[in-house]
């Protein structure tokens, strides 16, 4: 017992020693390097990609998973995993923005992971601390205390670890999910109000009537596109039909394209990448069920930096649009079944439906300590399905293995887990914290960002 303690206390100051330093070149280096591939086809989706990455610590972070995955390369290691946890499937940016409520393929209003785009294997602390550390950042910009956000770190890892624990040996993780009845504080508020939500709401945000037809709107934010690129889009739209599996599969007229907008200005990260509403004819010819799908560009994953090679690129056909659909698909229980991918203009997308009943989960409702302890038992709980799921029970050709049971017999002391954590996870917030400061220093001095 002694000499274990003696390694934990040696790795708990392995991990403090690598203390935060400005790196202000590198950290300009890294951002323009990774935005610089959208700059032919997304400068205006960049242009508000840096000035909201300017604004905070919390979305510099949300705006730079490859920077983080670039440190986890580097970093030291958490003591407690294994070759075989090394193999969880990973949402990869793994942040408190990328949950939310969905209304699943069964009909229940859940709370769950909600944005795959990085998707990749990997270990399965790197989904731990990256939301740790977006707890600090949006935490200490709500007005918490760094008392009380440690408090919700500890719980966040509890709950992941006990979830794990509970799904150890039983198929618990199968059924398990996050609904209005076993929820409280602003999750089951997000659950409740992506529940009230309706198609015809949605529709008439993005949406027209233009006399018996229905057409996008025309908005800053909801652009036409050229007439080669709205062609190219509709030819491609046979692959995405053809890549959902045939029992989830609709009439072929469910897919009739009536109209195509670039959308501009969506989330933050992902800004840069092209992404396109496209209006389909849903279940009938009435024009209130038309059914908006998104069609998001798709590049390799950020995890990539740490754990390169590790979901071989031949499980998702070599597209990178089917690495995120399939972990969409393994990472939730009755998952959009209008999930697919495609490929148009020499790039690869990803396409799911722009659900009716999608609530996104508002960091900026976290106004205290105790509201930030409560939603972290349940997101901890949701990242623990997320990965549990994500294994032999998904496809044992990937991961052949329960990630349940391997996390399980990794993490020998929860209590030393949690403590590592919280090591980490504030002296990694502070890093983002300069990295941001020279972020910012750059932008200002007019440095090319992209």
């Amino acid at each position: 017992m002694k000499k274990i303690a003696l390694l934990i206390a040696s790795a708990m100051l392995s991990l403090s020693a690598n203390a935060a330093s400005s790196r202000s070149s590198w950290v300009v280096s890294q951002v323009y390097n990774y935005n610089h591939q959208f700059a032919a086809t997304g400068s205006a989706d960049l242009a508000t990609k840096m000035s909201t990455m300017a604004n905070s610590p919390f979305l510099f972070y949300r705006g730079t998973a490859h920077i983080f995955y670039q440190d986890m390369a580097t970093l030291p290691a958490s003591l407690y995993t294994s070759v075989q946890t090394g193999y969880t499937w990973l949402g990869g940016d793994t942040h408190l923005g990328n949950f939310g409520s969905v209304r699943d393929s069964g009909g229940a209003q859940v709370f769950a992971a909600g944005d795959f785009d990085e998707g990749y294997l990997g270990q399965f602390v790197w989904d731990l601390r990256r939301m740790a550390v977006s707890m600090i950042l949006a935490g200490r910009e709500n007005g918490i205390s760094d008392a009380d956000i440690t408090t919700a770190i500890n719980t966040v890892a509890g709950a992941y670890l006990d979830k794990m624990d509970a799904f150890k040996g039983t198929s618990d993780e199968l059924t398990f999910q996050l609904k209005s009845g076993n929820t409280s504080g602003v999750v089951q508020d997000t659950i409740n109000a992506g529940a009230a939500d309706s198609r015809s709401s949605l529709l008439s945000k993005y949406t027209q009537l233009n006399g018996a037809a229905r057409v996008f709107q025309t908005t800053a934010q909801l652009q036409v596109v050229p007439a080669a690129t709205y062609n190219a889009l509709v030819a491609s739209m046979g692959d995405y039909v053809n890549s959902i599996a045939s029992s989830k599969r609709y009439a072929s007229g469910y897919y009739a394209v009536k109209d195509i907008r670039q959308k501009l200005g969506s989330g933050v990260g992902s800004l840069g990448k092209l992404r396109y509403y496209l209006l389909l004819e849903g279940p009938s010819s009435s024009t209130s069920d038309d059914v908006i799908v998104e069609m998001k560009q798709s590049v390799p994953s950020a995890v990539t930096a740490a754990a390169n090679g590790r979901l071989p690129a031949s499980t998702y056909a070599y597209n990178e649009g089917n690495r995120v659909a399939r972990t969409l698909k393994a990472q939730l229980i009755n998952a959009d079944v209008l999930a697919g991918y495609t490929r148009a203009n020499n790039m690869d997308f990803f396409l799911h439906e722009k659900s009716p009943w999608q609530q996104d989960f508002d960091t900026t409702a976290l106004t205290s300590g105790g509201k930030l302890n409560t939603a972290a038992t349940y997101i901890g709980q949701a990242l623990a399905s997320a990965h549990a799921i994500a294994d032999q029970d998904y496809d044992a050709t990937v991961v052949s293995y329960s990630i349940d049971k391997q996390v399980t017999d990794a993490v020998t002391s929860k209590s030393s887990f949690k403590s590592e954590l919280v090591s980490f996870a504030f002296d990694y917030a502070t890093q983002v914290s300069l990295d941001w400061q020279s972020f910012v220093a750059a932008k200002n001095a007019g440095s090319p960002l992209y």
